[in-house]
């Protein structure tokens, strides 16, 4: 194998990890969610490396609240969200007329 050949291996690697990490992000948020706290408290343990410490808190997620209120931080489809009211002042209404 040439070097061009081993490049190219992890750069293909690293895109299709990226892309499957970017994937169960987006179809599961709340399972990223713990999983990523759950690296977060192993990485932050006294007696680590601080490399790891730092990454552990790096990679610690942001409190959010979710749109219902439940304080899980899900809202991935808004669905709970409230919903803001619609204003009616560029809507007009479909007038149809006859051909003759």
């Amino acid at each position: 194998m040439s070097a061009f050949d081993i490049m190219q291996a992890v750069v293909l690697g690293l895109v299709l990890l990226a892309s499957l990490v970017a994937a169960f992000r987006k179809l599961l948020p709340l399972t990223a969610r713990r999983v990523q706290a759950g690296l977060s408290i192993a990485l932050d343990r006294p007696g680590r490396l601080i490399a790891a410490r730092r990454l552990g808190r790096w990679l610690q997620p942001a409190e959010a609240s979710g749109g219902c209120g439940s304080g899980d931080g899900c809202s991935s489809c808004g669905g709970c969200a409230p919903v803001a009211p619609a204003s009616d002042a560029g809507v007009m209404p479909l007038r149809f007329r006859q051909h003759s």
